[in-house]
């Protein structure tokens, strides 16, 4: 019997290493050997933290704002909130193969009908005559009487438990801790693409204050301009339409401050949000640039696409849910094999509280039970189905995902690169304006040229220098950008108390 015994518990350890459905195999993604566009070499000694690029750009102000959106944002909130929703649903996933224990405790009293016909068996067992009533007020040799009560008090355990024998629940892990592991890829993502947020509209409000700094100049110079077409007119060298012209002229500029001052506005609420608060939280505190300059936008060695796969979050996450729809599938197959569980029960059942706790009243109850599907009308074997093209789903996702990775690098070292070239003309631009500029003026004090020329020379100069701004900017975006598409912005922090 011990033999048979043993033999019997091989046989169900060996049926509980079964595990059906398909093993999970990370994809092999095909990519290119090297980024088609132009990237330039960092200089020498360079050196940057992916984990923290925005540093790069040397302007504390940003540091701060990009450190309180990590923060407080409440997409983060969000994020952190999923990946301890995933946890508890390990949890729960764990705990489908492994045994119910539940303690219970009930009282029961029944009171009998005095019509339920046991007249007689009363009379047998109470030793009433033949000529009783029957109506039974009362019970005798443990049995209630007819018109009588009875109360039973019950107080023990039950325990039941599923056998995995076909690895259904142990797919179930796997599934669920796949998506804890999806969920915090997804964090780092939502704190790659917020950094980014964060970067790319400050340099859009640093860019509205470098206009508005620009334009003010040009107002200044301006005043200057008009105050010397006061005096020249005054001596009768040019005439006084010169000087009505460049009041206008004058009134133009300083009507462009009011839409950047409103813009500018617009940045800062913007920020606010971003960063956790209301709207108008930051007015006041970044309206005006902090006296450093922002250092030049870096070159960024963008590596090997093939880095991409390691480095992206996204990517990242959407292999894991691909893992986890795989074993999905073996949770779906699981369900066409037979199901077997086991039930206990052990209770002290008594009708007297003062005997309850003995051993006469131990009560003992095992169930073995197995269920084998039969006929569900194709209901398992579709579910199985549904399975699988979730899976078909999420290995497209993680192709397209990996795909607008590479694009995302791509337009953005493109980019950078085109607007280097446009910069570079740019300044010459601004050097070329300049020069003429002064040239034009002098020659407009001895009157040696017409008020048109200076005020074209002028408008010229405030364009050039407005583009530079303009691009200056572009180019941080655009490096922010290549940060985000590199997957630049998160760190190997433990998240375990989210």
């Amino acid at each position: 019997m011990r033999k048979n015994h043993f033999a019997g518990l091989m046989a169900a350890a060996a049926l509980a290493g079964c595990t059906v459905g398909p093993d999970y195999h990370p994809p092999v993604t095909a990519t290119p050997a090297a980024f088609a566009e132009p990237q330039g070499a960092p200089p020498p000694g360079a050196s940057i933290d992916p984990a923290t690029w925005w540093t790069v750009y040397g302007d504390a102000q940003l540091d701060q704002l990009i450190a309180a959106a990590l923060k407080d944002n409440p997409n983060m909130a969000i994020a952190a909130s999923r990946i301890r929703q995933a946890r508890l649903q390990e949890i729960v996933a764990h705990a489908a193969d492994k045994p119910q224990v539940n303690a219970d405790a009930n009282v029961t009293h029944v009171e009998f009908s005095k019509n339920a016909g046991f007249a007689s068996l009363a009379r047998l067992f109470g030793g009433q005559s033949g000529g009783g009533s029957g109506s039974g007020s009362g019970s005798a040799g443990g049995i209630a009487l007819p018109g009588s009560g009875i109360t039973t008090y019950a107080v023990g355990f039950d325990a039941s438990w599923e056998l995995d024998l076909f690895g259904g629940a142990r797919r179930g892990v796997e599934a669920a801790k796949a998506r804890t592991e999806g969920a915090v890829w997804s964090e780092r993502d939502v704190e790659v693409t917020l950094a980014a947020e964060v970067a790319q509209a400050y340099f859009a409000l640093r860019l509205d204050q470098q206009q508005r700094d620009v334009i003010q100049d040009e107002i200044a110079r301006q005043n200057r301009t008009l105050e010397i077409a006061g005096h020249v007119a005054k001596v009768g060298l040019v005439p006084q339409i010169d000087v009505t012209r460049q009041r206008a002229t004058l009134n133009s500029t300083e009507a462009r401050l009011a839409p950047i001052a409103a813009d500018i506005r617009v940045r800062t609420h913007a920020l606010g949000i971003l960063t956790g608060q209301n709207p108008e939280a930051l007015i006041g505190s970044i309206d005006q640039p902090p006296a450093a300059a922002l250092a030049p936008a870096p070159v960024i060695p963008a590596g090997l696409p093939s880095d991409l796969l390691r480095r992206r979050p996204d990517i990242r996450a959407a292999e894991r849910q691909l893992a986890a729809a795989n074993a999905d599938i073996g949770v779906a197959v699981a369900d066409l094999y037979p199901k077997f569980s086991l039930t206990g029960m052990t209770q002290l059942i008594s009708s007297a509280l003062s005997n309850l706790f003995s051993t006469d009243s131990l009560q003992l109850t095992g169930t073995g039970a197995a269920m084998f599907p039969v006929l569900d009308w194709g209901k398992r074997k579709a579910t199985v189905g549904l399975r699988k093209e979730a899976y078909e789903q999420a290995y497209q996702n993680y192709r397209m995902t990996v795909l607008r990775a590479l694009k995302d690098v791509e337009d953005a070292l493109v980019q950078i690169d085109a607007e280097h070239t446009r910069n570079t003309v740019l300044r010459r631009a601004v050097a070329d304006a300049e020069t003429t500029a002064r040239a034009v003026e002098a020659q407009y004090k001895t009157g040696f040229v017409a008020q048109d020329s200076l005020l074209n020379a002028e408008t010229q100069v405030l364009t050039a220098r407005e583009q530079v701004a303009a691009s200056d900017a572009m180019l941080r975006q655009d490096s922010a950008a290549l940060f985000k598409a590199l997957g630049g912005g998160w760190s190997e922090r433990d998240a375990a108390s989210r």
